[in-house]
């Protein structure tokens, strides 16, 4: 399946968003302040004062020129624009985490070409919990993962089958042992499982998507 043109990605920190459509940064705020009032004044970056259908669709297209570089979304309210900008896709769901193992190796998958976490959509009924455990190990092979808290979340947005879906990632934190074999699920186009060393951790993050490196960040910020 190709998925093409567009991929939002989110972070939340304090009153922004930040997102990455087509690997570039859009940030939704309800304040501009220290980074982005100093890129609010960068001629490469798109500035809109909402979320609106238009807005979306004018950024999307604009993005897409090497001419611009990111944009911000300002408003009122940051839970206003997120849902403005909701409302303009079909919202589906999935879960994923980052796996280490007893030596603090951390797991991942080759897929398309690119290193990337194992995640997978929800099945009906599922909780997040529960469907990050199955496609982890329904990708890797792992098994017997002990769950330790959650991550955190990106969203991405692409189009499938005529429709523009945005997906919410819920990310989890899980352990397990090293001493079992690693079997990608080629059928999801998942060549390669992999422990990585964390002193070697530049490898993948060098050929990956910037919400993965966000949520790597992130989760590694944090106590």
């Amino acid at each position: 399946m190709i998925r093409q043109m567009l991929y939002f990605y989110t972070i939340t920190i304090d009153m922004q968003v930040k997102i990455y459509v087509n690997e570039k940064p859009v940030w939704l705020t309800d304040k501009l302040n220290g980074e982005l009032r100093e890129l609010s004044e960068n001629k490469s970056v798109l500035m809109y004062d909402d979320a609106s259908a238009a807005n979306v669709a004018d950024l999307q297209k604009e993005l897409a020129k090497d001419a611009f570089t990111a944009a911000i979304i300002s408003g009122k309210s940051i839970a206003k624009l997120k849902q403005d900008l909701f409302a303009q896709f079909t919202v589906i769901e999935a879960a994923g985490g980052i796996v280490q193992n007893e030596k603090k190796d951390i797991l991942f998958i080759y897929r398309r070409e690119k290193w990337d976490l194992p995640k997978g959509k929800l099945d009906k009924g599922e909780d997040a919990e529960t469907c990050a455990t199955r496609e982890i190990e329904e990708e890797t092979g792992v098994k017997k993962l002990t769950l330790k808290r959650k991550a955190g979340e990106t969203i991405h947005v692409y189009r499938e089958k005529g429709k523009d879906i945005l997906k919410i990632s819920h990310w989890f934190y899980f352990t397990c042992s090293s001493k079992q074999e690693l079997h990608p699920q080629i059928e999801e186009d998942i060549t390669e499982v992999k422990w990585v060393p964390t002193q070697n951790i530049r490898e993948p993050m060098e050929n990956t998507y910037r919400n993965i490196r966000d949520i790597m960040s992130s989760f590694f910020d944090t106590p």
